[in-house]
């Protein structure tokens, strides 16, 4: 039995759906059927496949260390290669032969630095004049290094409030994973990662400020009305809304 089988029966058995297994989970319904149907291309690696399995798990009470587990053995990346295990042990390592300097080789160099020494000292002791040499100095060129800027960008952005008179944010990640940080009032509301497919929703009366750390594969929501990205794929973007 694969393990998406393995999830599937253990959903049955919990008598949960798909659909109220994503909404119990916030993993949208599309990502838990391919998981079901054993394919976990699209959940972004395996960090982000271990953290859907961890929340599968506490829904449908099954132990969580048994789903990643059953996820190493069939679809982690992380295995390493034999080969390159191999090479670390120096199993595969082909053997050099370590050269040694002969001493006549040694010799040899000796006799010709001691040459040139000699030499020198005739021609400094047969010098009649000393020539001075003449040191000619330029000005040195200096740039101003402009600094480079920051790869974290802070914006402010005043809005009008809504009907209700409050700012009201939603964030998802329609096309990536991302970490987020939301803080209302000087206190953080959210901080952590939100997976693909996720979608959370805040509101404040006066400011939000919100922290991106993958701008690009985000959509937001801003009082009803739908904003254009903050920023690139991986981008780290800091923004604040003040109501006007």
């Amino acid at each position: 039995m694969s393990l998406g089988e393995f999830l599937q029966g253990a959903r049955e058995s919990a008598g949960l759906s798909i659909d109220e297994l994503s909404d119990r989970t916030s993993i949208r319904a599309g990502l838990l059927r391919e998981i079901e149907n054993n394919n976990f291309i699209h959940c972004g690696g395996d960090t982000y496949a271990r953290g859907h399995l961890r929340n599968i798990a506490a829904v449908i009470s099954v132990d969580a260390q048994t789903l990643i587990d059953l996820y190493n053995n069939e679809h982690s990346t992380e295995v390493r290669n034999i080969h390159d295990m191999l090479v670390e042990n120096n199993v595969t390592k082909i053997p050099t032969e370590r050269k040694t300097i002969s001493w006549k080789s040694l010799a040899i160099a000796s006799i010709v630095v001691l040459a040139v020494i000699a030499g020198g000292q005739i021609i400094i002791s047969n010098s009649k004049t000393t020539v001075s040499p003449t040191v000619i100095t330029s000005p040195s060129a200096t740039a101003s290094a402009e600094p480079s800027p920051n790869s974290t960008q802070t914006q402010t952005t005043e809005v009008e409030p809504s009907i209700s008179g409050e700012l009201s944010l939603t964030i998802s990640a329609a096309r990536g994973n991302s970490n987020i940080d939301v803080v209302i009032n000087g206190e953080s509301l959210y901080k952590g990662p939100l997976f693909q497919g996720e979608t959370k929703s805040f509101s404040a009366p006066n400011s939000i400020s919100i922290y991106l750390s993958n701008a690009g594969d985000l959509d937001l929501t801003l009082n009803g009305e739908k904003i254009a990205p903050l920023g690139a794929r991986n981008e780290e973007i800091r923004k604040t809304f003040r109501s006007k």
